[in-house]
């Protein structure tokens, strides 16, 4: 009898930390990723700030990252600076952050800052600096604790403070009015005119080696030896690359000077900046905001580059050769999200395309031919995908997206792609919808009737339907020969998302939240009580049970009669762009945050049929015992003859074994599980989903295995 007693309270505990694991959203690995604004060095550790991904460490010279964000409320990090254990972050909008325990948590520290838009700090001994967006700088002696504004001597654009560097008692700032130096701790500043010496007035970054002081601006790069006082430009050989470009970044190893540039790469000097070369082989991403050195674990350098939105690249050969080491750095601006039920595939805003073939575990980069990295739409008919962009191409890829070919469509970016049968339909922001027969190789337009401004498409059988920017949803019968327009009872005219669950179609509206239509459109009914974002970006579906994203979040709606439910507890990236079910999971894809999993049995506690079929037509049963730990047998009801596929996953939605997958008459069936794997092998404790599908009803529930 203890024995048994021991053993109960065992399996309790194991589900209940299983529950505790898995009850909420959980970030894959990628897409690997995003723009990097910041870094910072902690011994071995290197911190990276992002926009809108917060935090990540690496401790092992960016191999793998990590995100540190416990007590972190911002998602974007516009600056780090160390002061012995201390780390601190400058974020949009939230002011400082303050961690005494690299990264595992974080405290605001902002009494007396009265403007939170940090973008630069600054280590002076006990003295903490924040440059900010347009209250100039401030000053902390209390590690954060207390901020006081040190601007005597700024005022007009120098109040924008865009870098800080120090050098022994000398505080440098970079603004938009040129450099200013203060050597009181910023008590008061001075600066010479920046038009009496020819130094552009737009300091995007600074460094500081010996007596010489550089200054990154929009013309290249500026020297001075002499604190300011004077400045010369220094771009000699690089005529026509750098000058005239953005120098977003500098950074100083021994004799090498890099520069970082908006949109050419990056730049060496080893002569104080009297000539340069560019050093971008195997720098996917040549738009520059951050540059940072570090000593590596092997005793040279590493030189790491933070990108506007492929991530971190490193060099360890003083910018010869660039790798990106992205591996957990999923800051990815992420939008379009789609699979063709074996693979995930996203688009990201400057990264390109990025494909999964194990639910998020890992990412890979897909870019092989791909021009345009904004990806704005995505679809996929069969094997075959598209990916629509900013610029207005239309790509296509016959191999997962290993390589991609494409055909410039129109100057405006294709919002939105559609596939019926053979035909590929392109919504274009600006310039109406284009249609395909030829697999994407030529476009002709189909806009006869339709807003030019198309946001969204969707597809109900032979039914094709826009979603327009003012001028509501229209319906085309004839592959888009011929539109109308589908009103009637929409209150909101801007449509940012359409969807087709069963006989019901979905739109999201510019702030008009959700409506539905069961008649292809005649007539809407508002559907939006209980969504709390009335913005909705994206829709999923399984079964009945349909899930919205918008910039607050993931909402539900079941037809339990309550309305919509938030679901995104745990998920600390709260604007989600795109939604996909995929196995038992769901997949929202965030603007900042990269991609995150949930499975469906945490957010569904019944999937409904669809109608005309009744909640005994198709059912699954949980399955008995539970937990178990040799088999368990799981019962299933099929109303109608239908194709019927049964499967196990494991937590991550890794497919562990196929149990059905035939036709099934009407009838009540029950298989049983033997706790093996497709191969045979007996699979480990824990946690499993089965998950039961045909055409139109899918239900997914728990299966514990213990020892």
């Amino acid at each position: 009898m203890k024995t048994m007693l021991r053993v109960f309270v065992l399996v309790a505990a194991f589900i209940a930390n299983t529950n505790q694991l898995h009850g909420q959203w959980v970030q894959t690995t990628g897409p690997g990723g995003g723009k990097v604004y910041a870094f910072a060095t902690m011994g071995t550790n290197i911190f990276a700030g992002t926009q809108g991904g917060g935090v990540f460490l690496s401790s092992n010279n960016g191999v793998s990252w990590s995100a540190v964000n416990n007590g972190l409320t911002a998602d974007s990090v516009r600056a780090l600076a160390v002061s012995g254990p201390n780390l601190f972050a400058g974020t949009e909008g939230r002011g400082v952050f303050l961690s005494t325990n690299n990264g595992a948590s974080w405290t605001a520290v902002n009494s007396g800052l009265t403007d939170n838009y940090v973008y630069s700090l600054g280590v002076s001994g006990n003295n903490i600096f924040a440059g900010t967006w347009r209250g100039g700088v401030f000053l902390s002696r209390d590690n954060g604790a207390n901020w006081s504004a040190v601007n005597s001597g700024l005022g007009g654009n120098a109040m924008c403070i865009n870098s800080i560097a120090v050098s022994g008692t000398n505080l440098f700032a970079g603004t938009n009015d040129g450099v200013y130096l203060s050597t009181n701790n910023g008590t008061s500043w001075s600066t010479v005119k920046w038009f009496s010496t020819g130094l552009d007035p737009f300091v995007s970054a600074l460094a500081v080696t010996g007596t010489n002081l550089y200054a990154g601006t929009r013309q290249g790069v500026f020297l001075s030896t002499n604190n300011g006082t004077t400045w010369s430009i220094v771009n000699s050989g690089i005529t026509g690359t750098i000058a005239g470009i953005l120098v977003k970044a500098l950074a100083v190893s021994g004799d090498n000077l890099f520069a970082g540039t908006l949109n050419v790469g990056i730049y060496l000097s080893t002569d104080k900046g009297k000539s340069w070369n560019a050093v971008n082989s195997g720098l996917m991403n040549t738009k520059i905001n951050a540059l940072c050195v570090n000593p590596n674990k092997a005793g040279g350098t590493n030189l790491y580059a933070g990108t506007d939105g492929d991530g971190v690249f490193l060099s360890a050969d003083s910018g010869t050769s660039w790798s990106a080491v992205n591996s957990g750095l999923a800051a990815s601006f992420v939008w379009p999200l789609i699979t063709n039920g074996q693979n995930l595939i996203a688009g990201t805003n400057g990264g390109g395309v990025f494909h999964s073939t194990d639910n998020g575990a890992s990412w890979k980069a897909v870019n092989s031919g791909l021009t345009d990295k904004n990806i704005y739409s995505l679809a996929v008919s069969g094997n075959t995908f598209f990916a629509g962009t900013e610029g207005g191409s239309v790509f296509r890829s016959t191999d997962n997206g290993t390589s991609w070919n494409g055909l410039i469509l129109n100057p405006f970016c294709v919002r939105a792609l559609a596939v019926i049968g053979t035909n590929i339909f392109a919504g274009t922001y600006g310039r109406g919808c284009f249609l395909s027969t030829d697999n994407g190789t030529t476009w002709n337009p189909v806009r006869t009737g339709l807003d030019w401004d198309v946001w969204a498409l969707a597809v109900s059988g032979s039914n094709l339907f826009a979603g327009t920017k003012g001028g509501g949803v229209y319906l085309s019968t004839d592959n888009g020969t011929s539109w109308n327009a589908v009103n009637s009872g929409l209150t909101s005219k801007w449509i940012f998302s359409l969807a087709v669950s069963g006989t019901k179609l979905y739109v999201g509206t510019n702030g008009g939240g959700v409506a539905v239509s069961t008649n292809n459109g005649t007539s809407w009914s508002d559907i939006g009580y209980g969504l709390t974002n009335p913005y909705v970006i994206s829709f999923a579906s399984s079964g009945s049970n349909v899930f919205a994203a918008t910039a607050s979040g993931v909402f539900l709606l079941t037809n339990d009669g309550t309305g919509w439910k938030a679901v995104h507890s745990g998920l600390t990236n709260t604007d989600v762009r795109g939604l996909a079910v995929n196995g038992p999971n769901l997949y929202a894809s965030t603007w900042g945050g990269g991609v995150w999993r949930r499975p469906l049995a945490e957010l569904i506690t019944s999937v409904e049929d669809v109608p005309g079929e009744t909640s005994l037509a198709f059912s699954l049963e949980q399955n008995y015992p539970n937990p178990f730990n040799s088999s368990t047998s799981i019962n299933f009801q099929v109303g109608k003859s239908a194709q019927i596929i049964l499967k196990i996953y494991d937590t991550i939605g890794r497919e562990v074994r196929t149990l059905v997958n035939g036709f099934y008459d009407t009838g009540n069936y029950s298989i049983t599980w033997d706790g093996l794997d497709n191969n045979g092998q007996k699979v480990n404790a824990g946690m499993y989903f089965y998950c039961m599908e045909s055409m139109h009803f899918k239900e997914v529930k728990k299966a514990i295995l213990f020892e």
